[in-house]
């Protein structure tokens, strides 16, 4: 196992600049799309709970994007922290993506994690909502992959 599956800094406790840079990784991650990449980010036991959906360890998550990122064409994910204290996060995300008929959807969320010692998260619970909007609606139009710092955030957006 490499240093990378093991740990993950920064670690808990976290401090506000701590935070948001784990938030920050964890937008670049889910961005790159790559489920096996994003799977590391947690324990090998880690827990989920997606919408409705309830998951536990890595197999899991890898099979639960990959899913998720087959349906959700062309997504682009932006977090911004909300709180955070000693080993716990919480974050707020919207989302952009259309399905396979062409339909846009931005979704929008919450999130609370809960970090392990060594930086991996092992808990995650997730509430999301998903609202139709015209392509002409869109706000996020970089490239695919990480969004440019100079791209505003969720509150610069109005979200």
């Amino acid at each position: 196992m490499s240093e990378l599956e093991r740990s993950r800094p920064p670690f808990p406790p976290f401090s506000r600049e701590s935070a948001i840079t784990k938030v920050r990784m964890a937008e670049d991650a889910w961005n790159s799309r790559d489920p096996e990449k994003v799977s590391l980010a947690y324990t090998p036991d880690s827990q989920w709970r997606n919408r409705s959906e309830f998951l536990q360890g890595r197999e899991q998550i890898v099979e639960f994007l990959s899913r998720k990122w087959a349906r959700e064409l062309e997504y682009r994910l932006i977090k911004e922290l909300w709180a955070w204290q000693d080993n716990r996060i919480a974050v707020r995300f919207a989302y952009e993506w259309h399905d396979d008929s062409g339909q846009w959807y931005r979704s929008y969320g919450n999130e609370n994690w809960e970090f392990a010692e060594n930086g991996l998260m092992r808990l995650r619970i997730a509430s999301i909502n998903d609202l139709p909007i015209r392509e002409a609606d869109r706000k996020y139009h970089w490239q695919q992959g990480r969004r440019p710092d100079a791209h505003p955030g969720l509150t610069k957006l109005g979200f």
